[in-house]
């Protein structure tokens, strides 16, 4: 691995946080606790992992949400949605929901299964102010409408979002024009990965550790920490003496003022204000 002019280096690392949400499925956030409370536009990093049913049982019942996207990525197991439209359907393994609550919408996310591992990610991207009060929308892929990129070296990119390679992912009509891969590489490899210089980027490690070349070093990211990285167009990368797996997300900053709480995320207080008033008299 090399570096040049242009490569990211780490800003900071930062370890998860063990907590709880919805009727108390437990989760490691990583985005949105007191080290990292936001890395724009990225309000939230949520990763849940248990084989133990009783962390993910009681799921997330019927809540609101304004102002914002939800973005949830299936690694095991499987997780029904629905919503106060209509839309019903059913995330099982590999598959991807990009959600775009919008001026508001009011839906739950329930796990499909008693037992097992239910193992995945939830991302939050904030919304410009711009397109805030637009109307909500799905994105919805099964596993299969996710292309992947076999790596010379062994190993493998999933494109959800964004372009790797000449394959671009699936997900669009974003307007953080993000980029989001997950990644696995053989024990030895190597990788170079390239991204909108602009973007703010990190780098989420959930399976053994990775080597990440910062400057004239290289720096080890160890699983359950974040590696939030400087700007710059490429980042290389490289596996250790275990096969790595670890996502890269992307999304081109908002630089906007963020009035936020609980699951509405708007620009001043007073926005948030109406959110609630608007949630009460049934209007989502």
């Amino acid at each position: 691995m090399t570096a040049n002019t242009s490569s990211r280096r780490i800003g900071r690392i930062v370890r998860g946080m063990a907590t709880s949400d919805g009727a108390g499925v437990k989760l490691n956030r990583v985005i949105g606790g007191q080290d990292l409370p936001m890395l724009d536009p990225f309000l939230l990093l949520d990763e849940f992992r248990s084989d133990d049913a009783g962390d993910y049982i009681a799921g997330f019942p019927e809540h609101p949400h304004r102002g914002f996207e939800t973005v949830t990525y299936m690694l095991a197991g499987q997780m029904q949605h629905g919503d106060n439209k209509g839309n019903t359907g059913n995330l099982g393994p590999g598959s991807v929901q990009w959600m775009t609550a919008g001026r508001g919408i009011v839906h739950s996310e329930m796990p499909q299964q008693e037992n097992g591992l239910m193992q995945g990610f939830q991302l939050w991207v904030n919304l410009p102010a711009s397109d805030k009060m637009t109307a909500p929308r799905y994105q919805e892929f099964a596993a299969s409408e996710i292309p992947q990129v076999a790596l010379a070296g062994g190993g493998s990119v999933k494109v959800i979002a964004g372009t790797f390679d000449g394959v671009t992912g699936p997900v669009s009509g974003v307007a953080t024009a993000p980029s989001y891969f997950d990644v696995i590489l053989p024990p030895g490899s190597t990788l170079d990965l390239d991204l909108p210089a602009a973007h703010h980027a990190f780098i989420y490690v959930y399976q053994h550790a990775l080597n990440v070349v910062d400057g004239p070093q290289q720096r080890q990211v160890k699983q359950g920490e974040l590696a939030a990285l400087t700007q710059g167009d490429t980042i290389a990368v490289g596996a250790l003496d275990a096969e790595v797996r670890f996502i890269v997300v992307a999304g081109k900053p908002l630089n906007e003022p963020v009035a936020r709480y609980g699951p509405f995320v708007m620009n001043t207080a007073e926005e948030i204000q109406q959110a609630f008033a608007d949630f009460q008299r049934g209007l989502f």
